[in-house]
């Protein structure tokens, strides 16, 4: 029986490349003459984007220090596929969790590490890249990344406007003469799984600013900026792109990149699952299993990872098993989309805590009595 392994990361416990192995290790452990077992990491443009890419195409993971959401320097990487394509997680750079809780402030923080990881891999010689741009701190309309290539956004007096949301109301004036003509000629391609305009009431600020570490005053304020500041892109690029789907994506950073660097926006498991030709390994395959650290209504509304993968069995005919850490409220949704049956890896009464801990193990014991009930159902047939 083949079987094709598509599963993202349990975040906070086991990288995609990871849940992958360890659902092997228990298919294995249930039968090593009856399963072949082909492992297709994937993520959906949030933390574990480069991971899945690398892990299921090969390449080069590129370490480079740049500067972080508040200003201070930062460890970072990127990764380059075999083809020259650079992948980047703006989360790598300017995401929520190199921020500690107490210092979260989207008045201040900056996307100016994810234009310089760009530029890191500009250098290198990439000019296609594949940007994934969930988990971001910030709300500054991705502001930070354009001055870090040469961008100059300029207030009355002429003088630049510093970084963060809190300062877009400033900029009267963009000042694109030292822009890195290299972009020019770059093919981005944007990995976003919202849909939200710039400003309004499903707008980026009102939206996910309380996460970033918005107040509701806070969030009124930096969704004005933010109108103030897409006023001034376009009566400079004459074309306007606060409503377009995505620009309200990690604070506007979609916003930046339809607008400066015309980028194409698309679902991020539909970067993954073309890129790795997921679709003819899937027709190759008997059965699919992927999963998720906790699934729920948002998976298949929202068109999450697993989501991807579950349509992705209805459209090539082969049924879908789900292995997620937890199963919240409306997982069911996910029957409508191609998944035959969702599991827990929880075996008993137990904490979050104790379940991450635990993951890999009970992951494992979990993908081993499907395994063996795959095998019961073969032999029955």
């Amino acid at each position: 029986m083949k079987v094709l392994v598509a599963s993202d990361s349990y975040k906070g416990s086991l990288s995609s490349k990871q849940v992958c192995e360890a659902i092997e290790e228990g298919l294995l452990k249930a039968s090593k003459e009856a399963f072949e077992v082909l492992k297709v990491p994937i993520a959906d443009g949030g933390e574990g984007t480069v991971d899945a890419f690398l892990s299921a195409m090969g390449g080069e993971l590129v370490q480079v220090t740049v500067t972080g959401p508040l200003g201070e320097p930062v460890s970072s990487f990127y990764g380059i596929l075999p083809d020259g394509t650079a992948v980047i997680e703006m989360a790598a750079a300017s995401g929520l969790s190199l921020v500690p809780a107490h210092k979260r402030n989207p008045l201040i923080t900056t996307t100016y590490g994810t234009g310089k990881l760009i530029e890191h891999a500009l250098d290198r010689g990439c000019m296609r890249f594949i940007v994934g741009i969930g988990g971001s701190a910030t709300n500054d309309a991705g502001a930070g990344m354009l001055q870090a290539f040469g961008i100059k956004f300029l207030d009355e007096a002429g003088h630049e406007v510093p970084w963060g949301g809190g300062n877009l109301d400033k900029v009267a004036t963009i000042d694109m003469s030292a822009m890195d003509p290299r972009l020019k000629k770059a093919e981005f391609i944007v990995a976003c799984d919202v849909d939200n305009p710039l400003c309004g009431e499903n707008g980026a600020s009102a939206i996910y600013g309380p996460q970033k570490g918005a107040t509701p005053d806070m969030a009124k304020l930096l969704d004005r900026n933010l109108s103030h500041f897409a006023d001034v892109v376009s009566r400079t690029l004459g074309e306007d792109h606060r409503d377009d789907p995505g620009a309200g994506a990690a604070g506007g950073l979609g916003f930046a990149f339809k607008a400066f660097l015309h980028a194409q926006m698309r679902r991020g498991i539909d970067v993954v699952m073309e890129v790795t030709h997921m679709d003819t390994l899937a027709a190759q395959c008997d059965i699919i299993i992927t999963g998720e650290g906790r699934t729920d209504f948002q998976t298949a509304q929202f068109g999450k990872a697993p989501s991807g993968v579950a349509n992705l069995g209805k459209r090539v005919g082969k049924p879908v098993l789900l292995i997620s850490g937890g199963l919240g409220e409306g997982y069911q949704e996910l029957f409508g989309q191609g998944v035959v049956a969702a599991f827990s890896i929880a075996n008993g009464p137990m904490s979050l805590k104790e379940a991450m801990e635990n993951a890999y193990s009970l992951l494992v014991d979990k993908a081993q009595n499907i395994g063996r009930l795959l095998v019961a159902l073969a032999w029955l047939s």
